[in-house]
């Protein structure tokens, strides 16, 4: 892609994200959104292959199905209130229209449909971005909106995307399927926590953009997409599979990593809203997640076992993408660390 068109659509993206942020009126909050939609689609069907130009049609038409419903919305509420402002929404129906159209463009369950068909169609430089980036922007909504949202709808909607991406995952052997029920589970623990902490959402969101960032650099440092393909990352690069090992054990959520930290927070936090069968139905779904994680795990580790699987490329060889080493380490020195004890002494 020439470059000066890079740059703008790049550019473009951080404009949508940015008058979402900061805008207070639902037009422009609309306008931020449907900014971030059109400056993405260019990125991923920029392959020209069959299945990235259906992986890019089912996200423009789901997401223009969410910007509509969410314009109805406001559109509603203004009607009967009178009001345009993001933090006004006093209408009960005008609310649940809302988040069923945030939820639709982020992915939860039982609106997932397209998330993983979509993130399997493009490269692994588009999925980060969608994985992460394009999560920005409905979350500040729903971070301004959370109380004046359903919290039984919240909650079911939680609850719902982490069994969903908890079994979704574990018959998969695309990696970037896997990564989509999981961003699915991940996202599924934020919104459950939403109406009670929204302190513990924006720290659940943050370490999943660092550690789906990483994994994702380091499957395109490898160049896998496939768990079979992941198997012969040892002999690139031993250190490199060692983080990558790592990094999946933090990100199903494995003590003591930073990936358990905001799930034992929000467990915490279910319990002490007396909460108990939505805290236990989602702790045994964080485990259907990490049994899939271990298993990607299992196949990192296959040539590292005292008589390796023949591979033609040496351990030796040194990966092609020096820039996205040093951004992998760089993400990694905050990833890797067991934060909890130390978050914990601070609240």
């Amino acid at each position: 892609m020439n470059p000066t068109v890079l740059t703008i659509l790049i550019s473009s993206l951080g404009l949508g994200t940015t008058l979402t942020f900061i805008g207070s009126h639902w037009l422009l909050v609309w306008m931020g959104l449907e900014i971030n939609t059109l400056a993405i689609i260019p990125l991923m069907i920029r392959q020209h292959h069959p299945r990235a130009v259906e992986a890019t049609t089912k996200y423009f038409i789901t997401q223009a199905t969410a910007s509509a419903l969410l314009l109805f919305a406001s559109i509603t509420n203004a009607w009967t209130s009178g009001e345009w402002s993001l933090t006004e929404m006093i209408n009960p129906t005008s609310a649940t229209l809302a988040l069923t159209a945030l939820a639709l463009k982020i992915g939860l369950a039982p609106l997932h449909f397209w998330l993983p068909e979509v993130l399997q169609g493009l490269d692994l430089i588009t999925g980060l971005i969608l994985s992460t980036w394009q999560k920005l922007a409905p979350f500040a909504i729903l971070l301004q909106l959370y109380p004046l949202l359903n919290p039984n709808l919240l909650l079911s909607l939680g609850i719902l995307s982490t069994i969903i991406g908890g079994w979704g995952g574990l018959n998969q052997t695309q990696l970037r399927k896997i990564l989509a029920y999981s961003s699915i589970a991940n996202l599924g623990w934020m919104i459950t926590i939403l109406h009670y902490a929204p302190n513990l959402t924006l720290l659940n969101l943050i370490l999943y953009i660092i550690m789906t960032l990483t994994t994702f650099l380091l499957f395109k440092i490898f160049n896998s997409t496939k768990i079979n393909s992941i198997a012969s990352s040892s002999t690139k690069s031993p250190l490199l599979s060692i983080i990558t090992l790592l990094t999946l054990l933090s990100l199903g959520g494995l003590p003591p990593l930073s990936g358990f930290m905001p799930k034992w927070l929000i467990l915490q936090e279910l319990t002490k809203q007396s909460l108990f069968t939505p805290a236990t139905i989602m702790a045994l779904m964080a485990l259907l997640s990490l049994f899939f994680y271990l298993r990607l795990c299992y196949a990192t580790t296959l040539t590292m076992s005292p008589n390796p699987t023949n591979m033609s490329s040496s351990w030796r060889t040194k990966p092609n993408h020096p820039t996205l080493i040093l951004l992998t380490s760089a993400t990694l020195s905050i990833l890797l660390l067991p934060l909890t004890p130390a978050i914990f002494t601070l609240i």
